[in-house]
């Protein structure tokens, strides 16, 4: 009787939806439900993980298109919610069809309600003689997942003048005055609609089709020929434009990663989980980009080589009302243009002066077309880093940090060969595709370049490759991990086309030599730091259909056992110090300032009330800084005009400051200690660890650097 009920619904449900639609809906074109067949058939047969075509997945595929659709729940009311259960369990039987109906229909219901009420703000926003309250006690709550969906349009109606109101505060503080705010959400919201009228079936299909991906795993995705493009380009090495991963999370365009060796990785101001709001070229003015698609931003910000581009963001941690504007110049974004590079810390001991020297490896690169071209000089992580470490030698160091800290990955071939640089003969990663085959090729075949005394530094956007670094140092013993829980990116993708389009696939996982598998849980510090980034909001936990940490059997492998005993004092020295430190202190400071500010779930809709938030938030870091200065014995600042005028507030991370805009800079001296104290509390930090891990390990004087294997 079930089978009958369902075989039902997918007849006639499919024909009751579509009879409300309009005349102008999105219609399915020829050949894509057998470019959907195509696509079902590849992810269940090639993906990692194996999953029924069945109702149990129906009813998530139902749940994350709705999701996608509209995650902010802005614009579906409860009745439609309902409507669409007539799929929650036939998904799957369409979906084995070839019938993407269903898709079609509930985009077509979001782009009606969206191009109505988009059009109904307009009208309130155009009538001069609609005031808005601002001296109120209404509050809103933004995020979707505090919501529930709308019950009714009366419902709707007074979430969505809050909301215009909401907007317009935040043009407000940040120095329009009423009128200019209006005509910019009317322009904003002009331009919405115009979005909405632009889809097309293509980007139908690769929504529909991306909530099944999804549901695999997140790091799956199908690529349209228009959104393919696209893709092909943010692969290059030689991409012109600012060097950032963007992604799209409600209606702001948001940071995944900013490229090591791009114009704004140099640049140095805008970080992962920042929101861009508008894109201005050159001295243009700037253009709203809230609620745009991401290809159309992402247009609007890439460029030819040498020109400029601003940029207009709300900084992850930081108040939500204020923006910051930068500009940046476009250039060509190659991988290797920032290489592994150096430094030396001055560390006192009991008494002595250990250096410590430090090696950051940004990206795992490799020139590939120098390689294979035998250019004798061709960049490497491995070679540079190997270049480094003899340096180091000249210098006298005591000792290595590894600073693996944001770094995203690369080449296997350049992690496995970097391990190489620090332990002996035996292997670095396992590798298993979805038949359970194990591969464990990536070996380590030569004697140690470098076998003194060792740390490696992680954080949360130390993903892939650096995982397998990082995890290949801690299972061998050969160096104690700090920083914060690594990212958990341990999956492999390959891309295959599709007859239009391509589809990026999860093929294998990677496995550490313990048989723990990077995935999910990423690398776990041995000794754990504050972590400058929230761990709700990054890291492959925190996605929706991650694979999950699992383990494989151990791969026999030398392990030395020397510093385990030791991480019981090495944490408690740590304590002290990050108790005591006044730069590491104003760190934590901060990040706990962010923390607590990210956590307010609504927010008031009276103007002077939303100022003051605005004022408190500068007067607290304000006073985290004199904190630090008195603890330091530095001349605290008398007011606030003198901590902008000095350009302390700057260096913040969550820096408010509007009313210029930042010019590319350079970089800090490292040679400078104080410099790196202070901009770098954390590194320092290490820097000290290593040296009680040196003290401890040494009877009478700081053990020298091991030799350097001269022999390649």
């Amino acid at each position: 009787m079930q089978s009958v009920v369902k075989a039902t619904l997918i007849f006639f449900g499919v024909l009751i939806a579509l009879a409300d639609s309009r005349a102008d809906s999105i219609k399915i074109d020829d050949g894509q439900s057998a470019l959907f067949r195509e696509i079902l058939e590849r992810l269940a047969t090639g993906h990692y993980r194996s999953q029924s075509i069945d109702d149990s997945l129906s009813e998530r595929y139902l749940t994350e298109y709705i999701r996608i659709l509209d995650s902010g729940k802005n614009y579906f009311l409860q009745s439609d919610i309902d409507e669409f259960d007539q799929w929650k369990y036939v998904l799957d039987d369409l979906s084995k069809r070839g019938d993407i109906s269903p898709g079609f229909i509930m985009f077509n219901r979001l782009r009606d309600r969206a191009k109505d009420r988009l059009q109904s703000v307009l009208t309130l926003l155009e009538d001069s003689s609609y005031k808005f309250v601002l001296d109120g006690s209404n509050t809103i709550t933004i995020d979707g997942d505090e919501r529930g969906w709308f019950q009714s349009e009366a419902d709707a109606n007074s979430f969505w003048e809050k909301r215009i109101t909401d907007s317009l505060i935040r043009l407000l503080l940040n120095d329009k005055d009423q009128e200019e705010a209006r005509k910019l959400l009317i322009k904003r919201y002009q331009t919405q609609i115009k979005q909405f009228e632009q889809r097309d079936s293509q980007d139908v299909l690769q929504i529909y089709a991306n909530a099944l991906a999804s549901l695999y795993d997140p790091h799956t995705a199908y690529f349209s020929p228009r959104r393919n493009e696209n893709f092909q380009i943010s692969m290059s090495l030689s991409l012109e434009g600012i060097g950032a991963e963007l992604t799209t999370e409600d209606e702001y365009t948001k940071v995944i990663r900013v490229i090591p060796g791009g114009p704004a990785d140099l640049h140095g101001s805008l970080k992962a989980e920042d929101k861009i709001v508008g894109v201005g070229q050159d001295e243009e003015d700037i253009v709203d980009v809230i609620g745009w698609r991401i290809d159309d931003v992402v247009a609007l910000i890439r460029g030819a080589k040498g020109t400029s581009v601003r940029l207009e963001y709300i900084p992850a941690n930081g108040d939500s009302s204020n923006t910051k504007i930068i500009k940046i110049l476009r250039d060509k974004v190659k991988l290797e243009d920032k290489s592994a590079q150096s430094q030396i810390l001055e560390i006192e001991q009991s008494g002595k002066t250990l250096s410590i020297g430090v090696i950051e490896i940004p990206a795992f690169y490799m020139d590939f077309e120098a390689y294979r071209a035998r250019d004798p000089n061709f960049k490497s992580t491995t070679r540079d880093v190997y270049n480094l470490i003899k340096e180091l030698k000249d210098s006298k160091v005591d000792g290595i940090v590894l600073d693996l800290r944001s770094n995203g990955g690369g080449s296997l071939f350049e992690a496995t060969s970097l391990t190489d640089l620090f332990i002996d003969r035996g292997p670095v990663v396992q590798i298993r595709d979805s038949n359970q085959r194990v591969q464990r090729n990536n070996r380590a075949y030569r004697a140690a370049a470098y076998d003194g005394p060792l740390l490696v530094m992680i954080n949360r956007l130390s993903a892939s490759a650096s995982e397998i670094v990082a995890g290949a140092l801690q299972d061998y013993g050969r160096a104690l991990v700090v920083g914060s829980q690594s990212f958990g990116k341990g999956t492999v993708q390959d891309v295959t086309p599709l007859s239009k389009g391509q589809l990026k696939l999860t093929i294998s996982k990677f496995y550490r030599v313990s048989g723990d598998s990077t995935q999910h849980r990423g690398i776990l510090p041995d000794i754990e730091f504050p972590s400058t980034y929230d761990f709700e909001e990054v890291g492959e936990s925190q996605q929706d259909n991650a694979l999950p940490w699992d383990r494989i059997r151990r791969v026999p492998h030398n392990t030395k056992t020397d510093l385990q005993p030791l991480i019981g004092a090495l944490t408690e020295n740590h304590t002290k110090r990050r108790q005591s430190d006044p730069d590491f202190v104003s760190l934590v400071d901060k990040i706990e300032l962010s923390d607590n500010w990210d956590s307010q779930k609504t927010l008031s809709l009276n103007l002077e009330k939303r100022r003051l938030r605005s004022e408190s938030w500068e007067k607290q870091l304000f006073a985290i800084e004199n904190k630090r200065r008195q603890a330091k014995g530095l001349n605290i600042f008398e007011d606030l005009e003198s901590w902008r005028g000095s350009g302390e507030e700057k260096q913040d991370s969550v820096d408010q400051d509007t009313s210029k805009t930042e010019e590319l800079t350079t970089s800090i001296d490292i040679e400078d200690e104080e410099n790196i104290l202070e901009e770098d509390p954390m590194l320092y930090e290490a820097g000290n660890v290593l040296g009680d891990q040196i003290m401890m390990t040494t009877e009478n004087s700081p053990s020298k650097l091991a030799a350097i294997d001269q022999s390649e």
